[in-house]
Parts: structure tokens; sequence; C-alpha cells
């Protein structure tokens, strides 16, 4: 996988991405579970939709998660100048923000958030959270992609947030991924499309601790295969107050709005919602 990546970035970037989107959509007929999936949480999280237009969204998801997979060849082996052309920042990375106290770059799971992870990484250092693939040799590679231009710390998640305040308090931005479900622990349950979701309240935990402000990082295909588009929001106002609860609803309320502008690059193929309040049915029962 790794040398057809390599090969990949060669190509021109149309290319990649219609091979990519082919991939994905013989993916989209194989791969049944993650397809119904997919499906589930569209039919939870957009139910005013018609099934047909869900269905359309879950392929394309597929297609375009395809697609960024092997573009990360291009992230991480093409020439610097060549990232510089593909990626257009909007309005641009808050410098001035980010050297005058801790900062956060959330970025939820669009499909491309690793371009803005690069693009960042272009600019200045930072520290993130990850966690480790099962594969060492593609664990090796992702880590030296996502460090190629300025040194980025990678945390285990296993290790909790303590180093990553250190980390802050030496003025590195925190680059956060807020939305993934990893169980009860340091979690509220706030809806996310109207559904009860296990939510990381870390985001504003760590904001109230730090003092940091919180700038959302949002990354999404151009038109046309012409490449992506980093879109750097303004820092939250008044977060997290004094309600972590309220922070954190306030947080995928942001996140919700971000994907109805773009709904087919949202992570739908995640099980989003398989930690459940107690007493409530397991929406993913016949997906297992």
């Amino acid at each position: 996988m790794l040398a057809l990546m390599w090969l990949l970035h060669w190509l021109p970037l149309p290319l990649i991405g219609r091979l990519g989107e082919a991939v994905g959509s013989l993916l989209y007929l194989a791969m049944g579970s993650r397809r119904r999936i997919t499906l589930t949480n569209l039919r939870l999280c957009l139910p005013a939709l018609p099934e047909s237009e869900r269905r359309a969204i879950a392929r394309r998801h597929f297609q375009l998660y395809a697609r960024s997979i092997l573009e990360r060849g291009v992230l991480w082996w093409a020439p610097e100048e060549r990232l510089r052309r593909l990626v257009v920042m909007d309005p641009g990375l808050p410098m001035a923000l980010i050297e005058s106290g801790p900062v956060i770059l959330l970025c939820p799971h669009f499909v491309c958030l690793d371009v803005a992870g690069a693009a960042i990484a272009q600019q200045i250092s930072a520290c993130s959270m990850y966690v480790p693939q099962k594969n060492k040799v593609f664990d090796e590679a992702l880590r030296k992609g996502r460090a190629r231009f300025k040194p980025v710390r990678l945390f285990n998640r296993r290790d909790g947030i303590k180093p990553v305040i250190r980390a802050m308090r030496e003025k590195l931005p925190f680059f956060m991924l807020p939305d993934m479900d990893f169980g009860p622990r340091d979690a509220e349950f706030v809806p996310f499309f109207g559904i009860p979701a296990a939510t990381l309240s870390a985001p504003a935990r760590i904001a109230g601790m730090t003092g940091a402000r919180v700038v959302p990082v949002i990354a999404t295909y151009l038109p046309g295969y012409r490449g992506w588009k980093v879109t750097f929001y303004p820092a939250w106002e008044n977060y997290p107050g004094d309600d972590i609860t309220e922070a954190t609803r306030r947080m995928n309320a942001f996140i919700e709005e971000r994907v109805l502008e773009a709904p087919a690059e949202y992570f739908w193929a995640h099980r989003r919602f398989k930690t459940r309040p107690p007493g409530m049915p397991d929406v993913y029962r016949d997906e297992r």
C-alpha cells in the first residue's frame, strides 16, 4: 500500500483523485459492514433526506475517503512547493493568536483532515494525539509523513492529556481531533444531530485549564480536483465558560453546521454512536 501511494504521488492530482474514487466505489460494494454503519449514521443524523439521497451521500463518502487515502502520498512525499500550489488557506494560519498564548486547533473528522495537519506543519511545530496503527510499518510512515516539514510531537492517546498540557506550556499549539467515540470516560452525552453522542469533553477542559483559545479548522476538497481548502474559523469567544457540558454541546453544534456544508466529506463510517446512555439500545446491532 505504501509503495502504491509513493508511486501515485508522482501523478497529477486529478488522476489520483479519479483512481481513488473508483476504488471507493468498489469498497462501497465490498465493505458491507462499513456501508451499513455509514447508512445507519446518515439515517440517524439526516432523517429528513430521502433514502436515495442518503445512499448517494454514503457512496460519495466512500469515494472521497478512498481518494483521501491515496492522496496522502502527495502530502507525505511531494515537494513542498507542489503542496503550496494545491492547498488554499482561508484566511491563513492565525499566527498572531498562536504567538500570543496557548491555542487549540480543533479539526473534526472530515476526510481531508490530514491536509489541514500538513498545511499547519509547513509553517509551525505543533503537538497532537493519535492512536498507534496496528501495522508498525504504516505507523512509522504516518508519523514521518505528519512531521516531514516541522517537528510534530505525537502523543499516544493512552497517555492522557498531561503530555499535551506540558507541550502547550512550551507554546506548541494542540492540533486536536475531537469527534470520535472513545467510550464514556472523559466524555459527555450531548446531542449530535439530535442523537445523544459520547463526546470528548477534553477540548473544553483543556481550554479551561490552560486558557487556550480554540480555533476550528476544516479541510475540504476544492472542485475539479484542483486541491484542497483549509479554513481557519475565528476563535470561539467565551469558551468554555462555566459549564463543560454546554461547551461540549456548543462544539457539536458547530461540527453539525460544517457537516451540512459538505455532508459526503464527514467521516460517517465510524461508529459515532456506539457508546449509548444507560438503557438505550445499540443502534449498530445488525452491523456486528
